[in-house]
């Protein structure tokens, strides 16, 4: 019988990594609502307004959950300095890559990419071996995106500074998940910590929208876009994914970050018409079989403690 201890930090851990997945279902949305945009809209444009209205969102959101939270983030003035950076480094670069990339190739590079520099950063940092658990979960989940993906393309249609873009988003994506981890695990709200890092990256990035045009913000379909991209793929989407990375190792819920492409590639089937080969659907099963595995917990029945995962 397992021990009721055990039973209730799996119980956690399922929900945690439901959290995430379902964070990551809204992410998903990012590419097929910036098609149905209006015309005249840059990436650059659109990452800065997206990372402005996010993190107000957040701030909203942290400020409600613990009204207090003002004071904890001055004890993290460093940290969030540089996990903001990774979060603009990830939205421009990834905004970038799906403009010389295309939107698929550029999402199945920095999703997929993610994984690896996450389980790097944990090794490097804490010397942490990951567990054969997350290596065969990703290695499923990285598999199936590429056939869901990459499965038939020509080469010619790829950019190449589109896929260096994308693996730069991947970095930064790893990057600022360890941060808010580390902030996390030194009690930090991750309400607060999303605030934090996503608010920075929208001030680090509010001269661009001096320089870039963005007349389709006063439009009714450009409004509904970015209102969508700011509070519900952002505010939203990283207030479930702050819960679910509190409880979870930063290797294992960037791993989780994989059905992203799969809700992309759905939406692109179903609302924008674009076919799906049957790889295609054998990737996306795939990614499912994946997205299980990296859900559960360890051999010994327990989730992995927060802290066994990432930064010191």
């Amino acid at each position: 019988m397992q021990h009721p201890v055990n039973s209730a930090r799996a119980g956690t851990g399922v929900s945690a990594a439901l959290a995430v997945i379902a964070a990551c279902a809204l992410f998903g949305t990012t590419g097929t609502v910036l098609q149905r945009g209006p015309a005249g809209t840059t990436t650059l444009g659109v990452g800065a307004a997206r990372l402005l209205l996010g993190g107000a969102t957040l701030a909203l959101i942290a400020r409600f959950v613990r009204p207090r939270s003002g004071r904890a983030w001055r004890l993290h003035v460093r940290s969030t300095l540089a996990g903001g950076v990774m979060v603009a480094v990830y939205q421009l670069s990834f905004f970038f890559a799906t403009r010389h990339a295309g939107v698929a190739l550029g999402t199945v590079c920095t999703i997929a990419s993610g994984p690896v520099f996450a389980g790097i950063i944990a090794w490097l940092r804490l010397r942490h071996v990951p567990s054969r658990t997350w290596l065969s979960a990703t290695a499923l989940c990285i598999g199936g995106v590429v056939m869901l993906v990459a499965v038939g393309r020509p080469a010619g249609d790829v950019e190449m500074i589109g896929i260096g873009a994308a693996l730069l988003s991947g970095f930064g994506y790893a990057s600022y998940a360890s941060v808010a981890k580390h902030q996390m695990d030194r009690g930090l709200d991750p309400a607060a910590s999303m605030a934090a890092l996503f608010a920075t990256a929208g001030v680090l990035t509010s001269p661009l929208l001096l320089v870039e045009p963005m007349h389709w913000i006063t439009t009714t379909r450009g409004a509904l876009m970015i209102a969508h991209l700011g509070v519900i793929t952002v505010g939203v989407a990283y207030t479930l994914y702050g819960r679910g990375l509190r409880r979870l190792p930063t290797p294992t819920v960037v791993t989780l970050t994989l059905v992203e492409p799969v809700t992309a590639a759905l939406l692109s089937v179903v609302v924008l018409d674009e076919p799906l080969h049957a790889a295609g659907w054998v990737g996306i099963a795939i990614v499912l079989v994946g997205l299980f595995v990296a859900s559960q917990p360890d051999r010994s029945g327990a989730v992995l403690e927060p802290q066994d995962a990432v930064l010191a």
